[in-house]
């Protein structure tokens, strides 16, 4: 772990994505700026208006903003109202600017930082060669791939340095050309995250039997998460765990899409989608509702779901490949599965048949997680990395 001995700073986000908007970007920079916050920093962060009512506080800046055409979810703030905020930020006195999104945000950002003679940094939270595809279906895969590479490399390049989450994510960009600086701090936990919670009020809220096996699906409801493998796996299990039910929380593109595929393999009675849950009053106990999380994203520059479900002693059935590689060990909380849903419903089905190995594989995976992945260590070890930059 990295220490450092650093000044109290001012520092500016800035994101194109932000609560009330769920996903991982959200998460990451909420935990942060409360992490940096408590340590004595100064946090503001410039995110999208979404025209609805929030709880925000005084650190943070809505701007206008438009809808995307092919994501109705998302907003795209509009750039010349965030240049309107110079003035006011240049009287602030920030230390640093960090960028959280490639879209708006980054020119913004690096605007911004020039404007104001910052140093600018940005974290690459997603792995968008295996992401833009899927928004684009238009443009030749082979294509979207390249113009991904292209784009991250010229931006990343802009920039005085860059944060990954992973090591995995960051080998990626060294081999596209990236050669700015570069730090790996993935995001911690919360203390929230290992609280107590009641997984039998969950259950009986939603309808789930105590006593029915359930899986554990968390996360956007997108396709570049590869929730279709796990529709599969389940009409493979279902023969072997006729009782078996696999629940999908959260929203996204590709949920009208898997629903169809639920009617596909006639696994309606086993498939069940819950929506959008509250981080603060029902993802634990959701999390600890499950018998076992799975999860089979190839494109994770992190994977922060799979601590989470650890933090709450829930066993973790996952493909190890980009970011989550770099947080699954065997053993550790996790059983590590292949990319092939015939193994992975093997693997689920002689865990769910062997409860003490269950109870033991989830204790080992809240004790590993609250050793190494807290939110105020990963916090500390951001702030170092600001001071080196500041200094240069």
């Amino acid at each position: 772990m990295h220490r450092y001995r650093v000044k109290l700073m001012k520092i500016l986000l800035i994101s194109d994505v932000y609560f009330p908007r769920v996903n991982g970007v959200s998460t990451s920079i909420k935990t942060f700026a409360t992490q940096l916050q408590a340590l004595g920093h100064e946090v503001h962060l410039i995110a999208p208006d979404y025209g609805v009512v929030t709880e925000d506080g005084t650190w943070i800046t809505r701007v206008a903003a438009r809808r995307i055409f092919f994501d109705p979810e998302d907003k795209l703030m509009r750039y010349a109202s965030v240049l309107k905020l110079l003035p006011e930020l240049r009287a602030q006195n920030f230390d640093i600017v960090h960028i959280h999104t490639p879209f708006i945000a980054h020119y913004a950002g690096l605007k911004i930082a020039k404007e104001l003679g910052l140093p600018i940094v940005e974290t690459y939270h997603t792995f968008f060669e295996d992401y833009l595809h899927h928004y684009l279906p238009w443009i030749p895969r082979v294509v979207a791939k390249g113009m991904a590479r292209r784009i991250s490399k010229r931006q990343c390049n802009a920039l005085n340095a860059i944060i990954s989450p992973s090591k995995p994510m960051l080998d990626v960009l060294r081999s596209y050309g990236v050669n700015v600086p570069a730090e790996v701090i993935a995001t911690g936990l919360q203390q929230a995250s290992f609280a107590e919670s009641d997984g039998v009020h969950f259950r009986k809220k939603y309808n789930i039997p105590a006593n029915r096996p359930m899986l554990l699906y968390v996360g956007r409801v997108a396709h570049e998460k590869n929730i279709d493998f796990l529709l599969e796996m389940m009409n493979v299990l279902r023969h072997k765990i006729p009782e078996v039910l696999l629940v999908i929380t959260g929203e996204g593109p590709a949920e009208a899409h898997l629903r169809r595929q639920v009617n596909t393999h006639g696994i309606e009675k086993h498939v069940q989608f819950i929506g959008y849950l509250d981080r603060e009053k029902e993802l634990n106990a959701c999390y600890g509702a499950a018998d076992i999380f799975v999860f089979a994203s190839k494109s994770e520059t992190q994977g922060l779901v799979l601590l989470e479900a650890m933090a709450q002693g829930t066993p973790v059935v996952a493909i190890a490949e980009l970011g989550t590689a770099s947080i699954l060990i065997e053993g550790q909380g996790a059983r590590i599965a292949p990319d092939n849903e015939m193994r992975f419903a093997q693997i689920v089905h002689d865990l769910l048949a062997q409860p003490a190995e269950r109870l033991s594989l989830g204790n080992a995976g809240k004790e590993y997680v609250t050793r190494y992945w807290t939110a105020n260590a990963k916090a500390v070890q951001k702030a170092g990395f600001y001071q080196k930059l500041i200094q240069n």
